[in-house]
Protein backbone atom coordinates (compact mmCIF):
# COMPACT_ATOMS: atom_id res chain seq x y z
CA UNK A 1 0.00 0.00 0.00
CA UNK A 2 2.98 2.21 0.82
CA UNK A 3 4.49 2.00 -2.28
CA UNK A 4 1.22 2.31 -4.79
CA UNK A 5 0.83 5.37 -2.67
CA UNK A 6 4.40 6.63 -3.48
CA UNK A 7 4.15 5.82 -7.36
CA UNK A 8 0.69 7.89 -7.21
CA UNK A 9 2.03 10.71 -5.68
CA UNK A 10 5.44 10.22 -8.01
CA UNK A 11 2.86 10.39 -10.85
CA UNK A 12 1.39 13.39 -9.67
CA UNK A 13 4.29 14.89 -9.67
CA UNK A 14 5.04 14.13 -12.81
CA UNK A 15 2.06 15.39 -14.49
CA UNK A 16 2.77 18.96 -12.98
CA UNK A 17 4.63 21.62 -14.51
CA UNK A 18 8.21 21.74 -13.78
CA UNK A 19 9.78 24.80 -12.02
CA UNK A 20 11.22 27.12 -14.41
CA UNK A 21 9.38 25.83 -17.02
CA UNK A 22 7.15 28.85 -17.53
CA UNK A 23 3.56 27.12 -17.88
CA UNK A 24 1.97 28.13 -14.85
CA UNK A 25 -1.05 25.89 -13.89
CA UNK A 26 -3.46 28.44 -14.43
CA UNK A 27 -3.12 27.82 -18.16
CA UNK A 28 -2.59 24.31 -18.12
CA UNK A 29 -6.10 22.14 -17.81
CA UNK A 30 -4.65 19.05 -18.69
CA UNK A 31 -2.29 19.35 -16.00
CA UNK A 32 -4.91 20.80 -13.69
CA UNK A 33 -6.80 17.65 -13.80
CA UNK A 34 -4.22 15.53 -14.49
CA UNK A 35 -6.57 12.66 -12.49
CA UNK A 36 -8.79 12.54 -15.08
CA UNK A 37 -6.90 12.06 -17.77
CA UNK A 38 -5.03 8.98 -18.77
CA UNK A 39 -1.44 9.91 -19.87
CA UNK A 40 -1.73 8.15 -23.22
CA UNK A 41 -4.26 11.33 -24.12
CA UNK A 42 -1.61 13.39 -23.24
CA UNK A 43 0.89 14.76 -26.74
CA UNK A 44 4.21 14.71 -26.38
CA UNK A 45 7.23 14.07 -28.59
CA UNK A 46 8.18 14.78 -32.14
CA UNK A 47 6.03 13.29 -34.57
CA UNK A 48 7.15 9.73 -35.07
CA UNK A 49 6.46 6.35 -33.93
CA UNK A 50 7.95 6.86 -30.88
CA UNK A 51 5.98 9.77 -30.08
CA UNK A 52 2.42 9.97 -28.61
CA UNK A 53 -0.17 11.73 -30.77
CA UNK A 54 -2.97 12.01 -27.99
CA UNK A 55 -5.09 9.34 -30.29
CA UNK A 56 -6.16 5.76 -28.42
CA UNK A 57 -7.57 4.08 -31.14
CA UNK A 58 -9.26 0.68 -30.90
CA UNK A 59 -9.84 -0.44 -34.56
CA UNK A 60 -11.99 -3.53 -35.23
CA UNK A 61 -11.47 -5.68 -38.20
CA UNK A 62 -7.71 -4.50 -38.22
CA UNK A 63 -6.33 -7.92 -39.09
CA UNK A 64 -8.28 -6.90 -42.81
CA UNK A 65 -6.73 -6.01 -45.91
CA UNK A 66 -7.49 -2.38 -45.17
CA UNK A 67 -6.58 -2.81 -41.36
CA UNK A 68 -3.06 -3.06 -42.02
CA UNK A 69 -2.66 -0.11 -43.52
CA UNK A 70 -4.76 2.16 -41.11
CA UNK A 71 -3.02 0.67 -38.31
CA UNK A 72 0.14 1.43 -39.75
CA UNK A 73 -0.91 5.36 -40.72
CA UNK A 74 -1.74 5.23 -36.48
CA UNK A 75 1.45 4.02 -35.44
CA UNK A 76 3.51 6.11 -37.79
CA UNK A 77 1.98 8.71 -35.82
CA UNK A 78 2.51 7.67 -32.04
CA UNK A 79 -1.13 6.48 -31.47
CA UNK A 80 -1.95 3.91 -29.03
CA UNK A 81 -3.76 1.26 -30.67
CA UNK A 82 -5.84 -1.44 -29.14
CA UNK A 83 -6.46 -4.10 -31.83
CA UNK A 84 -9.44 -6.48 -30.60
CA UNK A 85 -8.83 -9.80 -32.76
CA UNK A 86 -10.31 -13.28 -32.74
CA UNK A 87 -8.17 -14.71 -35.47
CA UNK A 88 -4.85 -17.11 -35.06
CA UNK A 89 -2.56 -14.96 -33.55
CA UNK A 90 -0.11 -15.80 -36.52
CA UNK A 91 -2.16 -13.46 -38.54
CA UNK A 92 -1.78 -10.29 -36.54
CA UNK A 93 2.26 -10.95 -36.16
CA UNK A 94 2.34 -8.55 -39.25
CA UNK A 95 0.59 -5.76 -37.07
CA UNK A 96 3.43 -5.87 -33.86
CA UNK A 97 6.11 -4.11 -35.75
CA UNK A 98 3.43 -1.05 -36.95
CA UNK A 99 3.85 0.54 -33.21
CA UNK A 100 6.19 1.56 -30.68
CA UNK A 101 7.63 -0.79 -27.53
CA UNK A 102 3.80 -1.13 -25.91
CA UNK A 103 1.50 1.05 -28.33
CA UNK A 104 0.03 -1.79 -29.87
CA UNK A 105 -2.25 -3.48 -27.42
CA UNK A 106 -4.14 -7.17 -28.46
CA UNK A 107 -7.06 -8.12 -27.13
CA UNK A 108 -9.39 -11.54 -27.39
CA UNK A 109 -12.82 -10.22 -28.75
CA UNK A 110 -16.24 -12.08 -29.09
CA UNK A 111 -18.27 -10.07 -31.40
CA UNK A 112 -21.57 -11.70 -29.44
CA UNK A 113 -20.46 -10.22 -25.77
CA UNK A 114 -21.28 -7.07 -25.39
CA UNK A 115 -19.16 -6.69 -22.16
CA UNK A 116 -16.34 -8.13 -24.31
CA UNK A 117 -16.97 -5.02 -26.82
CA UNK A 118 -17.16 -2.67 -23.86
CA UNK A 119 -13.42 -3.43 -22.94
CA UNK A 120 -12.04 -2.82 -26.10
CA UNK A 121 -13.21 0.81 -26.02
CA UNK A 122 -12.99 1.80 -22.11
CA UNK A 123 -10.10 3.47 -22.54
CA UNK A 124 -10.29 4.98 -26.30
CA UNK A 125 -11.24 8.09 -27.39
CA UNK A 126 -11.55 6.97 -30.89
CA UNK A 127 -13.39 3.65 -32.45
CA UNK A 128 -12.68 2.46 -35.99
CA UNK A 129 -14.87 -0.12 -37.42
CA UNK A 130 -13.22 -2.33 -40.16
CA UNK A 131 -15.43 -5.35 -39.74
CA UNK A 132 -16.20 -7.31 -42.86
CA UNK A 133 -15.69 -10.18 -44.62
CA UNK A 134 -16.65 -11.14 -48.53
CA UNK A 135 -18.56 -13.94 -47.73
CA UNK A 136 -20.64 -15.69 -45.10
CA UNK A 137 -19.82 -18.56 -42.68
CA UNK A 138 -21.83 -21.24 -41.13
CA UNK A 139 -20.98 -18.71 -37.92
CA UNK A 140 -21.45 -15.09 -39.34
CA UNK A 141 -23.67 -13.74 -42.33
CA UNK A 142 -23.48 -10.78 -43.58
CA UNK A 143 -26.31 -9.07 -41.70
CA UNK A 144 -23.86 -10.13 -38.57
CA UNK A 145 -21.15 -8.61 -39.99
CA UNK A 146 -22.70 -5.39 -41.08
CA UNK A 147 -25.66 -4.94 -38.85
CA UNK A 148 -25.13 -6.92 -35.74
CA UNK A 149 -21.65 -5.66 -34.76
CA UNK A 150 -21.78 -2.51 -36.07
CA UNK A 151 -24.85 -1.49 -34.23
CA UNK A 152 -22.81 -3.12 -31.11
CA UNK A 153 -20.49 -0.89 -31.42
CA UNK A 154 -21.59 2.41 -32.25
CA UNK A 155 -24.35 1.58 -28.80
CA UNK A 156 -21.47 1.06 -26.42
CA UNK A 157 -19.14 3.59 -27.98
CA UNK A 158 -22.28 6.16 -27.31
CA UNK A 159 -22.19 4.54 -23.93
CA UNK A 160 -18.74 4.99 -22.90
CA UNK A 161 -18.64 8.85 -23.85
CA UNK A 162 -16.47 8.41 -26.45
CA UNK A 163 -16.78 11.06 -29.31
CA UNK A 164 -15.17 9.88 -32.53
CA UNK A 165 -16.34 6.48 -34.57
CA UNK A 166 -15.75 6.00 -37.91
CA UNK A 167 -17.78 3.66 -40.30
CA UNK A 168 -16.70 2.26 -43.10
CA UNK A 169 -19.31 1.52 -45.50
CA UNK A 170 -19.30 0.83 -49.47
CA UNK A 171 -19.85 3.29 -52.30
CA UNK A 172 -22.55 0.83 -53.84
CA UNK A 173 -24.85 0.46 -50.14
CA UNK A 174 -28.13 -0.20 -51.22
CA UNK A 175 -31.18 -1.53 -50.05
CA UNK A 176 -32.50 -2.35 -53.42
CA UNK A 177 -29.05 -3.74 -54.56
CA UNK A 178 -28.72 -7.80 -56.15
CA UNK A 179 -25.82 -7.88 -53.45
CA UNK A 180 -26.49 -9.11 -50.48
CA UNK A 181 -23.39 -7.63 -49.57
CA UNK A 182 -24.27 -4.18 -50.80
CA UNK A 183 -27.94 -4.96 -49.22
CA UNK A 184 -26.34 -5.34 -45.41
CA UNK A 185 -23.73 -2.23 -46.36
CA UNK A 186 -26.66 0.22 -46.44
CA UNK A 187 -28.63 -1.39 -43.39
CA UNK A 188 -25.28 -1.37 -41.33
CA UNK A 189 -25.48 2.52 -42.16
CA UNK A 190 -28.56 3.43 -40.71
CA UNK A 191 -28.29 1.60 -37.43
CA UNK A 192 -25.12 3.01 -36.81
CA UNK A 193 -26.36 6.90 -37.73
CA UNK A 194 -29.45 6.06 -35.72
CA UNK A 195 -27.20 4.44 -32.45
CA UNK A 196 -24.60 7.19 -32.94
CA UNK A 197 -25.57 9.94 -35.17
CA UNK A 198 -22.27 11.96 -34.57
CA UNK A 199 -20.22 9.05 -36.71
CA UNK A 200 -18.17 9.41 -39.62
CA UNK A 201 -19.10 7.11 -42.51
CA UNK A 202 -16.90 6.50 -45.18
CA UNK A 203 -17.96 5.11 -47.86
CA UNK A 204 -15.14 3.88 -50.76
CA UNK A 205 -15.54 2.38 -53.77
CA UNK A 206 -13.70 -0.51 -54.72
CA UNK A 207 -10.44 -0.44 -52.75
CA UNK A 208 -6.86 -1.62 -55.12
CA UNK A 209 -3.75 -1.79 -53.62
CA UNK A 210 -1.14 -4.82 -52.48
CA UNK A 211 -3.19 -7.80 -51.45
CA UNK A 212 -6.62 -6.59 -52.45
CA UNK A 213 -9.54 -8.61 -53.29
CA UNK A 214 -10.28 -6.48 -56.43
CA UNK A 215 -7.44 -6.16 -59.15
CA UNK A 216 -5.76 -9.32 -57.78
CA UNK A 217 -8.82 -11.31 -58.34
CA UNK A 218 -9.53 -10.58 -61.90
CA UNK A 219 -5.32 -10.89 -62.64
CA UNK A 220 -5.53 -14.50 -61.15
CA UNK A 221 -8.70 -15.46 -63.19
CA UNK A 222 -6.34 -17.49 -66.27
CA UNK A 223 -5.15 -19.59 -63.92
CA UNK A 224 -8.37 -20.62 -61.90
CA UNK A 225 -10.41 -20.66 -65.57
CA UNK A 226 -10.15 -20.08 -69.07
CA UNK A 227 -10.76 -16.56 -70.03
CA UNK A 228 -12.22 -13.72 -68.11
CA UNK A 229 -15.86 -14.11 -67.89
CA UNK A 230 -17.75 -10.73 -67.75
CA UNK A 231 -21.62 -9.86 -67.75
CA UNK A 232 -22.25 -7.73 -70.76
CA UNK A 233 -18.20 -7.82 -71.57
CA UNK A 234 -18.17 -5.53 -69.00
CA UNK A 235 -19.28 -2.73 -70.94
CA UNK A 236 -21.92 -1.75 -69.01
CA UNK A 237 -20.79 -1.03 -65.67
CA UNK A 238 -18.54 1.49 -64.35
CA UNK A 239 -16.15 1.45 -61.96
CA UNK A 240 -14.29 4.13 -60.18
CA UNK A 241 -11.61 2.41 -57.58
CA UNK A 242 -10.01 3.89 -54.47
CA UNK A 243 -6.53 3.13 -53.13
CA UNK A 244 -6.40 1.78 -50.01
CA UNK A 245 -3.60 4.23 -48.76
CA UNK A 246 -6.13 7.14 -49.75
CA UNK A 247 -8.76 5.24 -47.72
CA UNK A 248 -6.27 5.10 -44.91
CA UNK A 249 -5.48 8.34 -44.69
CA UNK A 250 -9.00 9.30 -45.16
CA UNK A 251 -9.63 7.57 -41.88
CA UNK A 252 -6.88 9.42 -40.26
CA UNK A 253 -7.83 12.99 -41.28
CA UNK A 254 -11.56 12.51 -40.56
CA UNK A 255 -10.09 11.75 -36.49
CA UNK A 256 -8.16 15.06 -36.64
CA UNK A 257 -10.32 17.36 -38.18
CA UNK A 258 -13.75 18.33 -35.84
CA UNK A 259 -16.02 19.26 -38.61
CA UNK A 260 -16.24 15.44 -39.69
CA UNK A 261 -18.50 13.97 -37.30
CA UNK A 262 -21.46 13.84 -38.38
CA UNK A 263 -20.35 13.11 -41.86
CA UNK A 264 -20.95 10.81 -44.70
CA UNK A 265 -17.79 10.63 -47.00
CA UNK A 266 -17.93 9.00 -50.64
CA UNK A 267 -14.10 7.99 -51.45
CA UNK A 268 -13.67 7.09 -54.58
CA UNK A 269 -10.35 7.62 -57.50
CA UNK A 270 -10.15 10.62 -59.82
CA UNK A 271 -10.67 8.61 -62.73
CA UNK A 272 -13.89 6.35 -63.88
CA UNK A 273 -13.75 3.59 -66.47
CA UNK A 274 -15.80 1.03 -67.62
CA UNK A 275 -14.82 -2.73 -66.31
CA UNK A 276 -13.90 -3.72 -69.43
CA UNK A 277 -11.35 -1.28 -70.36
CA UNK A 278 -9.65 -1.75 -66.86
CA UNK A 279 -9.46 -5.60 -66.81
CA UNK A 280 -7.75 -5.21 -70.20
CA UNK A 281 -5.69 -2.65 -68.94
CA UNK A 282 -4.29 -4.77 -65.94
CA UNK A 283 -3.81 -7.58 -68.44
CA UNK A 284 -1.54 -4.98 -70.03
CA UNK A 285 0.43 -4.46 -67.24
CA UNK A 286 0.89 -8.07 -66.87
CA UNK A 287 2.00 -8.73 -70.08
CA UNK A 288 -0.39 -11.36 -70.61
CA UNK A 289 -3.03 -12.30 -73.44
CA UNK A 290 -6.76 -11.44 -72.20
CA UNK A 291 -9.23 -13.87 -73.48
CA UNK A 292 -12.61 -11.67 -72.53
CA UNK A 293 -16.24 -13.65 -73.38
CA UNK A 294 -19.55 -12.84 -72.12
CA UNK A 295 -21.43 -14.41 -69.61
CA UNK A 296 -25.02 -14.14 -68.59
CA UNK A 297 -25.62 -13.66 -65.46
CA UNK A 298 -27.49 -16.91 -64.45
CA UNK A 299 -24.63 -19.15 -65.89
CA UNK A 300 -21.85 -16.54 -64.05
CA UNK A 301 -23.93 -18.04 -60.88
CA UNK A 302 -24.24 -21.66 -61.52
CA UNK A 303 -19.84 -20.96 -62.31
CA UNK A 304 -19.17 -19.43 -58.83
CA UNK A 305 -21.43 -21.85 -56.93
CA UNK A 306 -18.70 -24.52 -57.44
CA UNK A 307 -16.05 -22.41 -55.47
CA UNK A 308 -18.20 -21.72 -52.96
CA UNK A 309 -18.49 -25.80 -52.22
CA UNK A 310 -14.66 -25.68 -51.15
CA UNK A 311 -14.16 -25.89 -47.26
CA UNK A 312 -11.54 -22.85 -47.50
CA UNK A 313 -12.21 -19.32 -48.36
CA UNK A 314 -13.92 -19.18 -51.37
CA UNK A 315 -12.13 -17.46 -54.16
CA UNK A 316 -15.30 -16.40 -55.91
CA UNK A 317 -19.04 -16.61 -54.88
CA UNK A 318 -22.88 -15.82 -56.42
CA UNK A 319 -22.54 -12.41 -54.54
CA UNK A 320 -18.84 -11.45 -55.10
CA UNK A 321 -20.16 -11.31 -59.22
CA UNK A 322 -23.07 -8.71 -58.35
CA UNK A 323 -21.22 -6.78 -56.30
CA UNK A 324 -18.34 -6.40 -59.35
CA UNK A 325 -20.41 -6.25 -61.49
CA UNK A 326 -22.55 -3.39 -60.23
CA UNK A 327 -21.69 0.35 -61.68
CA UNK A 328 -20.56 2.45 -59.07
CA UNK A 329 -22.85 5.25 -57.90
CA UNK A 330 -22.82 8.66 -57.92
CA UNK A 331 -22.45 11.18 -54.91
CA UNK A 332 -21.97 14.97 -56.14
CA UNK A 333 -23.84 16.36 -53.13
CA UNK A 334 -21.40 14.33 -50.16
CA UNK A 335 -17.47 15.91 -49.57
CA UNK A 336 -15.12 13.40 -50.66
CA UNK A 337 -11.69 12.65 -50.61
CA UNK A 338 -10.23 16.58 -51.41
CA UNK A 339 -12.58 17.58 -48.79
CA UNK A 340 -10.11 15.77 -45.85
CA UNK A 341 -7.18 16.98 -48.22
CA UNK A 342 -6.23 14.50 -49.93
CA UNK A 343 -5.51 14.37 -53.40
CA UNK A 344 -6.50 10.39 -55.03
CA UNK A 345 -4.54 8.57 -56.35
CA UNK A 346 -4.92 7.57 -60.00
CA UNK A 347 -5.04 3.63 -61.09
CA UNK A 348 -2.10 4.11 -63.89
CA UNK A 349 0.35 5.08 -61.01
CA UNK A 350 -0.08 2.71 -58.63
CA UNK A 351 -1.62 -0.64 -60.79
CA UNK A 352 2.28 -1.96 -61.16
CA UNK A 353 2.85 -2.17 -57.57
CA UNK A 354 -0.18 -4.61 -57.20
CA UNK A 355 0.19 -6.36 -59.89
CA UNK A 356 4.01 -6.98 -60.61
CA UNK A 357 4.28 -10.35 -58.77
CA UNK A 358 1.56 -11.71 -61.52
CA UNK A 359 3.97 -11.51 -64.61
CA UNK A 360 6.17 -14.21 -65.75
CA UNK A 361 9.76 -14.06 -64.87
CA UNK A 362 11.29 -12.39 -68.08
CA UNK A 363 8.82 -9.59 -67.48
CA UNK A 364 8.99 -9.33 -63.80
CA UNK A 365 11.62 -6.16 -62.72
CA UNK A 366 10.40 -4.64 -66.71
CA UNK A 367 9.44 -1.17 -65.95
CA UNK A 368 5.81 -0.25 -68.07
CA UNK A 369 6.48 0.56 -71.59
CA UNK A 370 4.78 2.42 -74.02
CA UNK A 371 3.13 -0.32 -75.27
CA UNK A 372 1.48 -0.26 -72.40
CA UNK A 373 -1.40 2.50 -72.94
CA UNK A 374 -3.43 3.24 -70.23
CA UNK A 375 -7.53 2.86 -70.18
CA UNK A 376 -9.61 4.60 -71.15
CA UNK A 377 -11.79 7.06 -68.84
CA UNK A 378 -15.06 8.47 -69.27
CA UNK A 379 -16.62 11.06 -67.76
CA UNK A 380 -17.31 11.17 -63.85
Amino acid sequence: MAAAGCFRAARSLLLLPRAGSGIPASVSPVLQHHRRVHYALIPRGRSGRSSVSGIVATVFGATGFLGRYVVNRLGRIGSHIIIPQRSNPYDIMHLRPMGDLGQILFLEWDSRDKNSTRRAVEHSNVVINLVGKEWETKNFSFEDEFVNIPRDIAQITREAGIETLIHISHLNADMKSPSKYLRNKAAGERVVREEFPDAIILKPAEIFGRGDQFFNFYAKMHFHILGVPLIALGKKTEKQPVYVVDVAKAIISAIKDPDAKGKTYALTGPHRYLLYDLISYLYRINRRVLVPYPLPRPLYHLYARFFELTPYAPWMTRDKVDRFHTTDMKFPDLPGLEDLGIQPTPVELKAIEVLRHHRRFAWLDAELGDDTRPPKTIPV
